[in-house]
């Protein structure tokens, strides 16, 4: 039997503060990766991963938020803790490698390319891995073609926001990188939801597991209070805020710093270094007759 879906059962409460919540969460971590390009190497792990760890609570933060206003109807919704959480490190672990590889080689080209698909498919990866998390009284059935847009909704949207973020032009750079960051999830999750069909299977059982509201403190006070400390280590760096450059000036942006030691030139021993001759003056002998 077929039930139906509520995705908005809060209005556009639960859809606006997701929103914020991944906008907020994109904002800290796509700084941070901008940062993380104009500092040498021994400090630039420290940064991506604080801007993985940002992006990663921030989406998660994101989709439970909106699964707050998701309803089944003749049915309750219960989440497997285990998988719920899974979900997160999933979303931080992912998302990571794509920062990384943006992180040390630029925002160009193939390593762009990689990271923002990478990304991408960290935020769909949590999200499913999320509904899968799941327990009711039947069965989740997606439209395959759906999935697949929401996916490419996530890579395209999360390439977009590393490309931006590693632009390094100011704080409205840093704004238009986190709305897209902030679009990537949310489009990417509401697309994904609009794929899920409901089978009820009529036990009539109640399912196991954790309530929303068992998961809501936990959910949100633990990212929440990771993001607020983001957001402190942000204040305390002003140049990070405004995205002024910390690196030669001759660096362009979307490309890492460049820490290499400066060469020294050695000369071989069998090629000593030539000695400036002085030229020759020709001195006329003294004769009574120039005396």
């Amino acid at each position: 039997m077929h039930s139906t879906v509520d995705g908005f059962s809060y209005g556009l409460v639960t859809p606006l503060v997701a929103y914020l919540m991944a906008c907020l969460g994109g904002a800290l971590g796509l700084r941070c990766t901008a940062r993380a390009m104009l500092v040498t190497r021994s400090w630039r792990p420290g940064w991506l991963a604080l801007g993985s760890a940002a992006i990663g609570s921030g989406i998660w933060t994101m989709h439970f938020v909106a699964m707050m206003g998701f309803t089944i109807e003749h049915t309750p919704i219960r989440y497997d803790w285990l998988m719920t959480f899974a979900s997160l490190a999933v979303a931080i672990v992912m998302v990571g490698v794509g920062i990384f590889i943006v992180g040390y080689r630029g925002v160009r080209g193939t390593a762009l390319f990689t990271g923002g698909t990478i990304t991408g498919l960290g935020i769909a990866s949590m999200h499913y891995l999320g509904m899968a998390g799941m327990h009711l009284d039947g069965q989740l059935t997606y439209n395959t073609f759906t999935v697949g847009v929401s996916v490419v909704i996530a890579m395209a949207a999360a390439t977009a926001a590393l490309w931006a973020a590693g632009q390094v032009r100011g704080f409205l750079w840093s704004v238009g990188a986190a709305l897209i960051m902030g679009l990537a999830v949310t489009g990417m999750h509401y697309t994904g939801m609009a794929a899920v069909q409901v089978h009820l299977t009529g036990t009539g059982e109640p399912p196991v597991g954790g309530s929303p509201a068992d998961l809501l403190a936990p959910m949100l006070i633990g990212p929440l209070a990771f993001l607020l400390l983001a957001g402190v280590v942000v204040l305390f760096d002003p140049q990070m805020v405004m995205g002024q450059p910390a690196a030669p000036a001759e660096q362009k942006p979307g490309v890492p710093a460049h820490t290499g030691a400066p060469r020294t030139i050695r000369r071989s021993a069998h090629h000593p270094a030539r000695r400036t001759r002085r030229p020759l003056v020709h001195r006329r002998p003294r004769t009574p007759q120039n005396r």
